[in-house]
């Protein structure tokens, strides 16, 4: 009887327990859905990072309650806990705001390879224990296996890429998509026969190699103005993954974390591919920029009109209504806090200021609304694309920050040009157009802005910082 009572009162505990996880997973992920929600809006997005971060510590701690864990185990969770904590918190704190596509890349390459490795590790524990592997199971390790190893690399190649420790410019050679689609089925094929005869040889070694090397070549005939949908992607890519993961461990929170975070970066890819006016599979297979760079240099020498700061501060002295289109030349002098003295400045004297947003304007989705947050910019001064274009007719000015490609008139005009039909900033109908930049150099895209070439541009040479800071110092001495 003691033996059926201390049963008994076990199996009541361990219902209890399980009861209890459940709860904690359906908060967690009704945390995970808001935080999705919250963070589409600049005004809700700290909340949203908020809630992300809570329904993040709720899935760790419901794992563990649900899982029973011994107790010397519990050292290895939390020395692990620890040496993430000991590597991300410096990262999040000392990293430089311009450096967050870098750190993002970063953050889906670790993910990727520690979904692939917990794939492996699974797949090795029914070996070993000579149990039979369901052919659903098999799919999806097979699946998570492939995609966290793809996404690792593919975000490996992308860091490197925006850090620039490769060159940004797309990798092309003849028959690379063959290449890559041959190198898939073999990754697809070595799945397949790991799943008729599971076993650690030839096929798991394939799939992994495999799956390493499409990652590569995935992302190296990539090029840099199409990093923006690149990060979405690889967003997806983890998620998938994490998702099937999910399914392998039988972690019904996982499922949905990962689902969330596979279909928000797929959804957000396609909507950065429109707002390129770019199809998805062309930034998947293509390279923006190949073709500028096969015409670089055989367009005639132009000259373009120079000024100082001096002379952008007179001009705005008699502004009634300013633009400013902030672009990765702001992100790179952290420019932010001395536009939003000159945002502060003009506002005291009555001007009319927006911020005029491009979907891709930087290296990554939303990261010239990161940076002007990061600044304490009011969030009703920052106008997205389309509802900004029909007020630059109406605007004294437009200011423009190291901002390229996405203001380039040639978008609308040169059929020949690799930027045709992508939506832009009507910049050039302002009534004066301000180009702070340090060169006439071009954008991702590797050729000529007709903006700076047009009667009514003003180029004022250097870095964005401190030119902002010498037309603050004017306009208030003025």
């Amino acid at each position: 009887m003691n033996l059926l009572a201390i049963a008994a009162e076990t199996a009541a505990e361990t219902e209890t327990t399980q009861v209890v996880a459940d709860y904690t997973y359906i908060l967690s992920a009704f945390l995970f859905i808001m935080s999705l929600k919250w963070m589409s809006k600049v005004k809700t997005s700290r909340r949203g990072n908020y809630a992300g971060t809570a329904a993040m510590i709720l899935a760790v701690v419901g794992t563990m309650i649900a899982t029973h864990i011994e107790a010397e185990a519990y050292m290895w969770i939390f020395g692990a806990i620890a040496l993430g904590g000991a590597i991300g918190i410096p990262m999040a704190v000392f990293m430089p705001m311009t450096a967050v596509p870098q750190r993002t890349a970063l953050s889906h390459a670790f993910g990727g390879l520690a979904v692939g490795m917990v794939g492996i590790a699974k797949l090795l524990e029914f070996i070993n224990a000579g149990q039979e592997i369901h052919t659903f199971i098999m799919v999806v390790l097979g699946a998570e296996i492939l995609l966290g190893f793809l996404t690792f690399t593919g975000s490996m190649v992308a860091f490197a890429k925006l850090q620039e420790l490769i060159s940004s410019s797309p990798v092309l050679y003849p028959g690379r998509n063959f290449v890559t689609l041959t190198t898939f089925l073999v990754a697809i094929g070595s799945a397949v026969m790991l799943g008729i005869q599971p076993e650690v040889g030839p096929f798991l070694y394939a799939l992994i190699i495999s799956s390493l090397l499409v990652g590569v070549m995935l992302v190296m005939p990539i090029g840099g103005a199409d990093m923006p949908t690149v990060i979405a992607i690889l967003n997806a890519y983890a998620g998938l993954s994490a998702s099937a993961m999910g399914f392998v461990l039988n972690n019904k929170l996982l499922i949905i974390a990962g689902a969330l975070d596979g279909s928000s970066g797929l959804i957000l890819a396609i909507i950065m591919c429109k707002a390129m006016n770019r199809s998805f599979l062309n930034v998947l297979f293509g390279g923006v920029g190949q073709t500028a760079a096969a015409t670089a240099g055989t367009g005639e020498q132009r000259t373009v009109a120079s000024y100082t700061p001096s002379d952008a501060a007179a001009i705005l002295d008699t502004a009634k209504h300013v633009i400013i289109v902030p672009g990765y030349g702001m992100a790179v002098a952290q420019a932010q806090h001395t536009v939003k003295e000159l945002y502060e400045e003009l506002v005291s004297r009555k001007v009319k200021v927006q911020f005029a947003i491009h979907p891709v304007a930087g290296r990554m989705p939303g990261h010239m609304n990161v940076l002007l947050a990061e600044a304490d910019i009011p969030y009703e001064a920052l106008v997205e694309l389309d509802e900004i274009n029909p007020v630059f007719p109406e605007a004294d000015v437009a200011i423009v920050l190291g901002a390229n490609d996405v203001c380039n008139p040639a978008a609308r005009t040169q059929k020949d040009s690799p930027l045709y039909g992508m939506p832009i900033l009507n910049v050039d109908k302002a009534h004066t157009v301000m180009v702070v930049k340090r060169s006439l150099g071009s954008g991702f895209a590797g050729i000529d802005n007709e903006l700076f070439y047009l009667d009514k541009t003003m180029m004022i040479f250097g870095d964005a910082k401190k030119v902002v800071t010498e037309v603050v110092n004017e306009v208030k001495n003025g």
